[in-house]
């Protein structure tokens, strides 16, 4: 299958979406601050329960999109220990799974020290993931 690439962000900041793609350095609760690369964001609890739970449905599809068809794809960054260790990649995406859609609980409450922990314990997998299975 050849490969088709849309450049998304700008067609979509133009009907009113704005991507924010920033690496959370440390999440303060008691300040109401997230801290990242790019600068503070206030913390809201409203806003990070919509985004939690938006994590928590994409989650399930991240480990889809490595079938074995997409193994060598010119570009990619994916190594290929994801194909010849498939158990271990499958344990990943599941713990991926079931860590965000804890995340996306804990954010209901509105507690922001139980989001800090729930998001960090979420973004614990996938480090351990991309360690493992992605290219610098």
């Amino acid at each position: 299958p050849g490969q088709i690439s849309l450049e998304l962000e700008p067609i979509l900041y133009r009907r009113g979406i704005k991507f924010r793609h920033a690496s959370v350095e440390r999440v303060d609760p008691a300040a109401n601050v997230v801290h990242t690369d790019k600068g503070e964001i206030p913390y809201d609890a409203a806003e990070f329960e919509l985004r939690a739970a938006r994590v928590a449905a994409l989650a399930p599809m991240v480990g889809e999109s490595f079938t074995a068809d997409t193994q060598g794809v010119t570009g990619s960054k994916a190594k290929a220990g994801i194909w010849s260790s498939r158990a271990d990649f499958d344990a990943k995406m599941k713990d991926l799974v079931d860590r965000t859609a804890a995340l996306a609980k804990a954010a209901q409450g509105g507690d922001a020290a139980r989001s800090k922990a729930a998001f960090l314990d979420a973004a614990g997998t996938c480090k351990a993931c991309h360690d493992k299975y992605k290219a610098d």
